[in-house]
């Protein structure tokens, strides 16, 4: 008699579905559940508020899984950064597992609103991130640095509606500008760049060659020109790197078969969604990544001779 092999099931936390987390998710669900039948593993895919969620709910014990900006990541493990991490102390149990896609800073403006710049958002109306996002942290770290007393200051506005919403907001002309980190090409950017006249506003400056030159998880980078209707020109910015993470209550053998059923179909991973493009599996398992590798994706890595 045939025994059936018991399920296990792995919930990964992403974003919101406008952005390029929620199908990464997805992407990684799609390859593992192919092969549910030989490992007995079932995944699934959550919306949620992004990565500073993902990661405190990965700490609560409520998400297994979860994709993070390479900031977060580092703050949470060392308790660093932001003040939930910093109450909450170090997450020694957070565990990275691999990195995906580039996340430049992603400022959209109004094309009559006058910004070609970060330093223009000054007396104009913001979304400035989801209220627990890895977006809103962010903003809220360079924001001060900039000069600015905190995370709203000197802003006509800062609001902070859902990603999927912003759209629609700064085409109605109820926001000037919005700011996220997120992978390109991306449907946000894209929505928001051909329903109204959008510009890619440039994020440079002293204060973020500071904040590149003292975090490691920092890096320039750049929004090519032509990839969003009316947007000719290559626009200077910089950002971080989306990452998938777990922590030590995922068993060795559910990270290791997430991680073989990635890198085992690569090739189809990367066609999974356009920001995949020019990845590289060399890179995918160091790059911007400060939390201890999962024992799972390790015994796969070692297998695979990369470790």
């Amino acid at each position: 008699m045939l025994r059936r092999r018991a399920s296990e099931f792995v919930t990964i936390g992403t974003g919101g579905v406008t952005g390029v987390y929620y199908p990464t998710g997805g992407a990684i669900c799609r390859l593992v559940n192919k092969g549910k039948k030989q490992h007995g593993v079932r995944c699934s895919v959550e919306s949620t508020g992004g990565s500073v969620y993902n990661i405190n709910t990965i700490r609560a014990g409520e998400l297994d899984m979860g994709v993070a900006q390479s900031d977060w990541q580092y703050h949470a493990y060392h308790g660093t950064g932001k003040d939930s991490f910093i109450k909450a102390g170090p997450f020694k149990e957070l565990r990275a597992v691999f990195s995906v896609h580039a996340e430049p800073v992603t400022v959209i403006a109004r094309a009559d609103s006058g910004i070609k710049h970060v330093d223009d958002l000054v007396g104009k109306r913001v979304n400035i991130g989801n209220p627990g996002s890895g977006t809103e942290a962010t903003w809220t770290l360079m924001w001060t640095k900039m000069g600015h007393a905190d995370a709203k200051a000197d802003l006509k506005l800062a609001a902070q509606l859902k990603s999927a919403e912003t759209p629609q907001a700064l085409c109605d002309n109820k926001i000037d500008a919005l700011f996220w980190l997120v992978g390109h090409p991306n449907g946000l950017s894209k929505e928001a760049t051909t329903t109204c006249d959008a510009v890619m506003v440039e994020v440079s400056g002293p204060a973020v060659d500071k904040l590149v030159k003292d975090n490691a998880f920092y890096r320039y980078a750049t929004i090519p020109a032509g990839m969003y209707r009316g947007n000719p020109n290559d626009t200077k910015v910089f950002g971080v790197g989306a990452t998938f993470v777990s922590s030590t209550r995922a068993s060795e053998k559910t990270i290791y078969v997430v991680t073989k059923a990635v890198f085992d179909n690569f090739d189809a991973f990367k066609k999974l969604h356009p920001a995949f493009g020019n990845l590289k599996e060399s890179e995918m398992i160091k790059d911007a990544l400060s939390a201890p590798i999962h024992d799972g994706a390790a015994k796969y890595y070692k297998e695979r001779g990369w470790m």
